[in-house]
């Protein structure tokens, strides 16, 4: 009998066991992305940190560092979102990871090029618009999900989204072990994809002094908040928080340009390339002029925390799970760890 563990989405990526590591900003290097893979599973390389004419590069590091398939996952509203396109298909990558503002154009692109399109949606309707646009997978990522965030618990939505469109369903949001992933498979997924589980493992770039905090949090410290560019993230509390938290709306928007222009120099955008985007998110998302101007905060305040080491100064994105985590294993121990606990799921709910 073939293993109930051996979903369509193997199938579909090419790969061995039915996980994914989403693309976390600053996180999801080649390093992280190829110890996934090597392990069996799929990895997302974040490409929407990095300047376009980057992405290029990491591929190439992350294809000498694993023979297994990956993703790339971009913001198809962004500077630069052609390039990275051209680059995903110029190297073969299996798949293409994407959420806010999908471009029809671009996944027509590498629809055409044979590209797997994957993209996270929050929301049933916007499972069926994905799909609509030509989406082969859908990652659904309920409330629980760490980063960006939305209202439906992922038990609703994973299980409302395969009801309603046709294409292979991931669950996202609350993911951790094999009770979870059979939970999923329950649900109506073919798969689970996780962020804060692999964002803390033994590859992760993280540094410790950060990941500790995470080690550290319970379920309570972990709480949605608006103030760090005015769309409900999950976070862990931290210093940064509270002050935020308690801060008036000219302090926010004065940090706001200030990271706006700290991020022109990480991302090498011109004023106008970061107008234009913002303008986008505007019109996607509906959000207020202010708020507009407070998306400058995320990516910097991110990297101070994920790259730079400074999770007082930083902010940590964080679904619920992180309550709940306790060690860095390898991905390779991670994910043995997953399937071994799902299989002995499956055998006690036998009988």
């Amino acid at each position: 009998m073939p293993s109930p563990l051996h979903t369509p989405l193997c199938d579909l990526l090419g790969i061995r066991v039915p996980i994914i590591q989403t693309g976390m900003g600053w996180v999801a290097t080649p390093e992280l992305v190829a110890a996934v893979c090597n392990a069996g599973a799929f990895g997302f390389l974040a490409a929407a940190t990095l300047r376009p004419e980057e992405v290029s590069g990491e591929i190439e590091r992350v294809k000498a560092l694993t023979d297994g398939p990956f993703g790339v996952n971009f913001l198809m509203d962004a500077p630069g979102a052609d390039v990275v396109t051209e680059a995903i298909i110029r190297h073969g990558v299996r798949a293409a990871g994407y959420n806010r503002a999908p471009s029809a154009a671009l996944i027509g692109r590498l629809k055409d090029a044979g590209v797997l399109c994957i993209p996270t949606c929050g929301h049933p309707k916007h499972a069926q618009k994905a799909e609509k646009l030509g989406a082969d997978v859908i990652v659904v990522q309920g409330g629980e999900g760490g980063g960006h965030t939305g209202t439906v618990p992922t038990t609703l939505l994973v299980s409302r989204s395969a009801d309603l469109v046709r294409v292979p369903v991931v669950a996202a949001g609350g993911f951790h072990d094999g009770r979870g992933l059979v939970a999923a498979l329950a649900f109506g997924a073919v798969g689970i994809a996780m962020g804060t589980r692999f964002l803390l493992t033994a590859e992760s770039p993280v540094p410790p002094v950060t990941t500790d905090r995470y080690l550290a949090a319970t379920v309570d410290d972990v709480l949605v908040t608006r103030q760090i560019d005015g769309l409900p993230q999950r976070v862990v509390r931290n210093e940064l928080v509270e002050r935020l938290e308690g801060a008036h709306g000219a302090r926010s928007l004065l940090l706001a340009f200030r990271n706006a222009l700290a991020f022109r120099k990480v991302s090498g955008a011109s004023l106008g390339d970061l107008l234009r985007s913002g303008l986008a998110m505007r019109q996607h998302e509906r959000l207020s002029r202010a708020q507009m101007l407070m998306a400058a905060n995320a990516p910097i305040l991110a990297k101070t925390a994920m790259t730079d080491g400074d999770p007082v100064r930083g902010y940590l994105p964080s679904g619920t799970v992180a309550g709940v985590i306790a060690d860095r294993p390898s991905c390779a121990e991670l994910i043995e760890r997953i399937i071994a606990e799902a299989e002995a799921t499956l055998q006690r709910l036998a009988g």
